[in-house]
């Protein structure tokens, strides 16, 4: 057993008061920033969240803390029963009957639905969060924790960097600042089953950022074609579907997103942890992009997340 594992164990024992209890990682919940583990405790399935290599470095916990606790307010997150804003220990209510959106189908139309139901209610929250995501502040924070483990970047990375930047200043006019999640993968979506409730969870990136940030990310992460893409911005944005400058956005936040997310891969990487394949699909995709969208501003948005 690691120092990490051993953390949570005695965590754990502290927590519910029980000397005696082991900690169990051999029903794997999913994760990557995180490992979670689902345990049965006293009778009752919880989530056990164990903090992945480096996280104390890449993450604000005491951020995720207070926007974990608003989004319980608005009804749209799982039961927090702990947090721990030093180790990032979390342990929480598992969702009877759940699946994610991704074990379901996230094209569906109920995913689809829910999906956007739910980032309008976080979109609309009457509470700010606490902190402002920057995307581009975070690239800069993964940038260093790769120097300082003596990694590489990509030989093209400083000039593609800059190009997309340039881009997105001669694209996009303005960005709104409004409570937004900023990891809206299709597993961080949940469907009880039986009472069809969904939940959004795991809110250690959200943050005060743009709202077509999360609508962005959930097509990439989901790869939806076209029809799917459609009917996501008619339960989004309304019949009208998303304004010209919407899409100018969420085309390039789905490259910022490629572009950040394999950067952070290479921070794991480095950090001796299995992520190349991850990393190079990203970045690849993000140079594939960045060479259509220079050539044509107005590409599909299905295309742009083909791998």
């Amino acid at each position: 057993m690691n120092t990490r594992e051993q953390l949570v164990q005695s965590t754990l024992r502290e927590v519910f008061h029980d000397p005696t209890i082991l900690y169990d990682k051999s029903h794997f919940a999913g994760g990557l920033t995180n490992y979670n583990y689902i345990m049965r405790i006293r009778g009752k399935l919880y989530i056990i969240r164990e903090p992945g290599v480096m996280t104390e470095q890449m993450l604000n916990r005491p951020a995720e803390h207070a926007n974990n606790v608003i989004a319980s307010e608005l009804g749209i997150n799982s039961v927090c029963v702990y947090f721990d804003e030093h180790s990032g220990i979390k342990i929480s209510e598992y969702v009877e009957h759940s699946h994610t959106f991704a074990a379901l189908d996230p094209s569906s139309s109920e995913c689809l639905r829910n999906v956007a139901a739910l980032l309008k209610t976080t979109h609309a929250s009457p509470k700010p969060f606490s902190n402002t995501f920057d995307w581009t502040a975070e690239l800069r924070k993964y940038e260093h924790l790769i120097q300082g483990l003596d990694g590489q970047l990509f030989s093209d990375h400083p000039y593609l960097k800059e190009h997309l930047f340039h881009f997105i200043e001669r694209t996009v006019s303005s960005f709104e600042s409004i409570p937004c999640h900023n990891d809206t993968v299709p597993e961080n979506f949940l469907m009880d089953t039986v009472t069809r409730q969904p939940y959004l969870i795991d809110w250690e990136y959200s943050g005060m950022n743009d709202p077509t940030w999360d609508i962005a990310m959930y097509i990439g992460e989901s790869r939806l074609a076209g029809p799917a893409i459609t009917e996501f911005f008619s339960y989004y944005f309304g019949s009208a579907g998303a304004s010209r400058q919407e899409m100018a956005k969420i085309r390039c936040f789905i490259m910022a997103q490629d572009l950040l997310w394999s950067i952070w891969a290479l921070v794991r990487h480095y950090s001796g942890e299995d992520f190349l394949d991850y990393c190079y699909n990203r970045y690849n995709r993000f140079r594939r992009n960045l060479k259509a969208l220079t050539q044509d501003p107005d590409s599909s948005v299905a295309s742009m997340v083909k791998w």
